[in-house]
């Protein structure tokens, strides 16, 4: 498709005369330059040719003009002119310009031209959609990861991390900590009488305070690095990166009194009871030939001494 910009009908009706048996070339001729680039884009073309000197518009501002534009900024321009000046060619390229013709070209030249011209651009629009395309279906497929990797890291019934991300999660920050030398804080929480309320309001309700009580421990997190987990059953637990025994234990009574400040009914240990959690809390500051586990049996240990000495409440050793 190529737009003619000249103000000579002369020249329109030679270059029309030209391409008119010419198959696949379709021709738009317009004598107003004030309306170039508007009918550029309107038409989108393959190529503009367009002269140089033309009344009330320097020709190479209207070569700017279709550059500055997005619609019209790659679409190649042959500029016409009646001087072969290298000074003139010069400043055609600079504007912009992507050839120079001195007017009137013989046809079989400027058709070999447009031809060129045009397949270039095209295959330049058929790249970038190439790219643009490309690039949609990596984002694509780096979401559909995102979320498989969620879904791999998740817990399904809590939404927390799961058992094994946990491990991975714990191992890792206790080999930062170790080479950063910074205090690691794990907590280990368990829902009291959990067994009793299953037996009492059935497994569906359980499940539903098992969800409420991840709630519970999502909202204890205080930074990013915090790490949330369903260890299993109705057993959670936390990574506190960087954090101290005193720091840790603000978390676990935050999130011990949220649990019971829900107020979720339960019959054990007695009538009237509501439903609370355990909590264990070690903090170490790893050492080598020390391994992560030694942490969670620390936490374990914790966890147990809250339990015998009468559970909702933290235990630490």
């Amino acid at each position: 498709m190529v737009l003619l910009v000249d103000d000579q009908a002369m020249i329109g009706e030679a270059i029309r005369r030209a391409l008119a048996n010419e198959p696949n070339i379709g021709y738009h001729f317009c004598s107003d330059p004030h309306q170039a680039v508007a009918q550029a884009i309107a038409i989108k073309p393959t190529v503009i040719i367009q002269d140089l000197v033309m009344p009330g518009v320097d020709g190479l501002s209207l070569v700017r003009a279709y550059r500055a534009n997005p619609v019209t900024a790659d679409i190649p321009i042959i500029v016409l002119s009646t001087k072969d000046d290298g000074m003139v060619k010069s400043s055609a390229f600079g504007a912009g310009a992507n050839d120079y013709l001195v007017k009137l070209p013989e046809p079989i030249e400027l058709i070999a031209r447009i031809r060129y011209h045009s397949r270039s651009f095209q295959m330049q629009l058929q790249r970038d959609e190439a790219h643009r395309a490309l690039r949609e279906s990596q984002q694509q497929l780096m979401e559909t990861n995102l979320v498989l990797q969620r879904l791999m890291n998740s817990d399904g019934l809590t939404g927390l991390s799961n058992r094994r991300h946990f491990d991975e999660y714990l191992e890792m920050e206790w080999r930062r900590a170790m080479r950063e030398q910074s205090q690691l804080s794990l907590l280990m929480i368990d829902v009291d009488y959990f067994k009793a309320y299953n037996d009492s309001f059935g497994h569906l309700k359980g499940d539903e305070v098992l969800h409420q009580v991840a709630d519970a421990i999502r909202g204890g997190c205080s930074r990013p690095s915090d790490l949330p987990a369903r260890y299993g059953g109705e057993e959670f637990a936390m990574v506190l990166p960087s954090t101290s025994s005193g720091g840790a234990r603000l978390v676990a009574e935050k999130i011990r009194r949220s649990v019971e400040a829900m107020h979720i009914p339960h019959t054990s240990p007695k009538e009237g009871s509501v439903l609370t959690v355990s909590v264990g809390l070690a903090t170490m500051l790893p050492q080598q030939g020390e391994e992560h586990r030694s942490l969670i049996q620390t936490a374990d240990r914790a966890l147990y001494q809250a339990k015998n000495a009468g559970r909702n409440q933290v235990g630490m050793l």
